[in-house]
């Protein structure tokens, strides 16, 4: 490569033209996974992305060094104009932002080195003193801890709503939020959804806080942020239906192996900008090895979530007649109207990850875990093998326990996430285990 093939004003040294379309017809997703955002001329013909295991990226010139950090510092509009040092950017996880933003049809995506990392810096770069965020209920723990402990110490305060919320409560949630912003001399800078809420799997009706969100705040500077792990990138699309912002644990269906640990935002640019300045300067960018994994597993992630998918839906269709359940959370038998309707409007699956509840309490929830056999007790989920865990004495213990009462999180709810092992034999061991109910 000679130095007129290389353009330093561009992120990547002259790659060649994307292919997104061919006669006319829009790529899917599952096709640019193969090598969308990866050109192997730059890197010797490797058909893979190598892994770029380096900390920082020789310039061309001295002024190119200076206009890389004039974008980098925000003095230039734009970021950064190529590859500086890996706190900021780095190929690995670029690709893996290009593809990541295919997904959820996102101007732009950012990776972090795990979920919360991501929950974090993008709630610190949406808020200052006296601000307060509006968010649904139930959200993950740590989350929800985050926002109420966390923030708290930097004057940040909260008001939050049932997932099921109509649009009457949305505006009069919106009211109290904004009453109270102005009380504090602060803004309503986000609201923060979860949907479906873990564990319970309750839906969030994004469009009616879209549309709470546009009747009470102006909506450049109030987004809508959105927690997708349960359901996507497959299941739901977020941005369609509202949302600014996608967040995932990409440790779960993205990552899908329980082999790793990381994060993501994806959405509008001019909400990821703020995101992308404070990861620069905090750091938490995910690793070049963790991005290259991740890489590799969005090859697969439409097969196996499509296969954890029907398997769900299998062994719920067991579980449901059994005797000793007393019901499930699981979006593919939902019975409440409201939640059907989002169902419909928001979602193309149902999932494979569901709550169990059990006739009886702690005790027999225990006993039916200690007996699997192929599942595994373990917390997360996504994986390609089955895993179920207790909530209200492992994942959310943190939360009150009036908090969790309040949320259907009750001590006899068991949250599984379903694998991708044949579905028979899944139903099998849950038939057994329930024996020891």
């Amino acid at each position: 490569m000679s130095d007129n093939d290389i353009d330093p004003t561009t992120p990547r040294m002259a790659p060649k033209r994307e292919v997104t379309k061919i006669n006319g017809r829009e790529l899917k997703p599952s096709t640019l996974m193969m090598g969308h955002g990866y050109d192997p001329t730059l890197s010797e013909g490797s058909l893979k992305a190598p892994i770029f295991l380096t900390s920082t990226f020789a310039f061309p010139s001295a002024a190119d060094g200076k206009r890389h950090f004039e974008g980098i510092t925000g003095k230039r509009p734009g970021g950064a104009d190529g590859l500086v040092y890996s706190r900021f950017n780095a190929p690995n996880q670029e690709i893996l932002e290009d593809r990541l933003a295919v997904w959820d049809g996102a101007e732009e995506a950012l990776s972090f080195s795990s979920g919360m990392t991501a929950i974090a810096v993008l709630l610190l770069a949406a808020c200052k003193a006296g601000d307060v965020i509006v968010h649904s209920g139930p959200l993950y723990a740590a989350s929800e801890g985050f926002i109420a402990k966390t923030m708290a110490k930097f004057g940040v305060t909260f008001i939050d709503f049932p997932a099921g919320a109509s649009r009457e409560q949305l505006d009069e949630v919106m009211t109290r939020a904004k009453a109270k912003a102005e009380e504090q001399g602060g803004e309503v800078p986000m609201i923060y959804l979860e949907s479906p809420g873990n564990p319970t799997n309750a839906l969030v009706d994004i469009e009616a806080v879209r549309d709470a969100r546009d009747a009470h705040f102006d909506a450049d500077k109030c987004s809508i942020a959105i927690d997708n792990t349960f359901l996507g990138p497959l299941w739901q699309r977020p941005l369609d239906h509202g949302a600014d912002l996608v967040v995932y644990s990409l440790t779960k269906y993205v990552g899908g192996h329980s082999d790793l640990v990381a994060g993501s935002v994806s959405g509008k640019k001019r909400f990821i900008d703020a995101i992308r300045m404070l990861r620069n300067t905090m750091g938490g960018i995910c690793d070049p090895n963790t991005a290259w994994m991740l890489c590799r597993s969005l090859e697969t992630v439409e097969l196996r979530m499509q296969r954890a998918g029907e398997n769900a839906e299998k062994v719920c269709q067991f579980l449901a007649k059994h005797p000793k359940v007393e019901g499930l959370g699981y979006l593919g038998m939902i019975k409440d109207e409201r939640q059907q309707d989002i169902y419909d409007r928001h979602c193309k699956g149902a999932g494979s990850t569901f709550s169990l509840l059990l006739k009886g309490g702690e005790a027999e929830c225990f006993r039916f875990l200690d007996a699997l056999k192929i599942a595994k007790l373990a917390v997360s989920l996504g994986g390609t093998e089955t895993l179920a865990s207790h909530p209200a004495s492992m994942t959310h213990l943190s939360v009150a326990e009036c908090r969790r009462a309040e949320l259907g999180i009750s001590d006899n709810l068991v949250r599984i996430s379903i694998g991708i092992e044949d579905a028979d034999d899944l139903i099998a061991d849950f038939e057994q285990a329930l024996e020891a109910v």
